[in-house]
């Protein structure tokens, strides 16, 4: 048997706890629920510490129920457990600082694989965009016959947070060291990442990077697009001195 679709954050909806391969039988009396974290393998919540709690895209610690951070915008549609809360926290505040101190910066940098930015990446682009978000990304960014890692560097400094689409193409991409793992490692340092998972399961992840595995993100598996779009949104968005 496979394991939990939502090891950390549990499942939101009744849809997502009936598809899942663990839960599904303890909904049906088969067990008793005692959460799940990985730490078989290793990878429980205490593993890769940091200065936010470990990232798994599911929920271990019993979850249930929902909180509403101070961060979210008037009128948002987004839900939140209460360990997202807690875990973006660090990075909202992070965040607020930055903002406070270079308010022209964008809101994000769009960090993703080479064959998803004609696709997924784009995707995640364009739906920012239409909600008021500022993303750099390379497609719109970088121009013919520009120095491509200058230009990205500057991208990467002048971006308030890093977005990192795990996709597929991105843990085929990750071990080649190529452009996606140099912006990978910029945006490791700090509270500057958020991971959004799509396609991807937490195993996957670890094998491949622990220390993006560690860090607190968002994921298909248990959000629509919809709901990440307005997850990310909320965290961005800054009420920023007039210059």
């Amino acid at each position: 048997m496979s394991g939990c679709t939502a090891p950390r954050y549990g499942h939101r909806t009744a849809s997502g706890a009936e598809n899942c391969p663990v839960c599904r039988y303890k909904r049906a009396g088969y067990g008793r629920s005692s959460g799940y974290g990985y730490s078989s393998s290793g990878y429980g919540s205490s593993s890769y510490s940091s200065s936010s709690p470990s990232y798994s895209y599911g929920g271990g610690r019993g979850s249930g129920g929902s909180a509403r951070p101070r961060w979210a915008r008037s009128g948002s549609s987004a839900s939140y457990t209460p360990d997202q809360v807690a875990e973006l926290t660090p990075v909202r505040e992070t965040l607020e600082k930055t903002a406070a101190a270079q308010p022209d910066l964008r809101d994000v940098f769009l960090c993703h694989a080479w064959p998803d930015r004609r696709s997924k990446a784009k995707d995640l682009h364009d739906q920012l965009t239409a909600v008021g978000v500022k993303v750099w990304f390379s497609e719109k960014d970088l121009g013919l016959g520009v120095p491509m890692m200058r230009t990205i560097d500057r991208g990467l400094a002048n971006s308030l947070i890093g977005l990192v689409l795990v996709t597929p193409a991105m843990l085929e991409a990750l071990p080649r060291e190529g452009v996606a793992d140099k912006e990978l490692s910029a945006l490791l340092r700090g509270n500057r990442l958020v991971p959004v998972m799509d396609e991807v399961t937490f195993e996957q992840l670890v094998k491949v990077s622990p220390l993006l595995a560690s860090r607190s993100g968002l994921s298909t598996k248990e959000n629509t697009w919809p709901e990440i779009i307005e997850q990310i949104a909320d965290l961005v968005k800054v009420h920023r001195p007039a210059t």
